[in-house]
């Protein structure tokens, strides 16, 4: 048995810590002598104090560490709360790699200089009426490869018969977020489907007479910027982006294994006579 001096030392953590650590619940004394109210530990105690070191390392909060240590906790429940935790985890690293997605996006703008790739090229068309099915969503532009990937995994097999293209994004910016954007993502059809289930919309996209559109590979270090670069050159040639209506963009896989896109975006505008 070791007072409770020595007993911080061995384990490398302050007095305060391990008294702490008792009034808590956690980590009890072994043994408390009752004529001079010192605290005793065992070897033993070691070992569970390094349990709750590795949980606390893991992010677990003291709390859910006291549940953690409970003898009759189920081995399914400490492994639910490990699946729990690694969520929590890698969803803070998939904001982070996000973060560095948009960082590595404005170095290549400033790199580049608003100027094209050789090949890419900006030209002006219409678009007529569509049908179009799709689902809304919220958030910023990385999650666009989510979005159409949950599309295809709602659309039931009696839906792909009036499918015709490719897979279409509708998007406008949210008053007062910066980097975020209301979606309308779907496909445009051959007819009315008799049933539409949730969390499918039907609705007809009026024609749009004239819009600026570029096309590109998604492998393209092009894309992570192409949107800047078409309101660049709308501006540059006199043309007005069209107020309340949204951004077009079309996914057209390039293989069967969908590892290659080709991308249309396109930006209503107007001469502004």
């Amino acid at each position: 048995m070791f007072k409770i001096s020595t007993f911080a030392k061995l384990s490398k953590l302050s007095l305060k810590t391990l008294r702490y650590y008792d009034q808590i619940g956690i980590l009890k004394p072994r043994k408390v002598d009752e004529d001079t109210g010192y605290r005793y530990y065992s070897a033993d105690q070691l070992l569970e104090l390094n349990r709750i070191l590795i949980y606390k390392e893991l992010g677990f909060t003291l709390p859910q560490i006291a549940q953690l240590l409970q003898e009759d906790i189920s081995s399914d429940h400490i492994q639910g709360m490990f699946r729990l935790k690694r969520s929590e985890i890698q969803q803070m690293i998939d904001a982070e790699q996000a973060k560095l997605a948009r960082i590595e996006e404005r170095i290549q703008l400033m790199e580049r200089e608003g100027q094209l790739e050789t090949g890419q090229e900006i030209r002006i068309k219409a678009e007529v009426a569509q049908t179009f099915l799709f689902y809304r969503a919220n958030g910023g532009d990385g999650r666009i490869p989510e979005l159409l990937h949950h599309l295809d995994s709602l659309l039931t097999k009696d839906m792909h018969q009036w499918i015709q293209g490719p897979q279409v994004v509708l998007w406008r910016e949210v008053d007062g977020k910066e980097d975020e954007f209301e979606f309308e993502v779907g496909y445009f059809l051959t007819g009315e489907p008799a049933a539409v289930p949730e969390p499918f919309q039907l609705r007809n996209l009026p024609p749009e007479p004239m819009v600026a559109s570029m096309a590109f590979h998604s492998h393209s270090n092009f894309d992570v910027a192409a949107c800047v670069h078409l309101a660049q050159w709308i501006e540059k040639n006199n043309y007005q982006i069209k107020e309340n209506e949204p951004g077009r963009e079309y996914y057209l896989p390039l293989s069967p294994e969908q590892d290659a896109q080709y991308i249309e975006i396109q930006i209503p505008i107007t001469t502004g006579n």
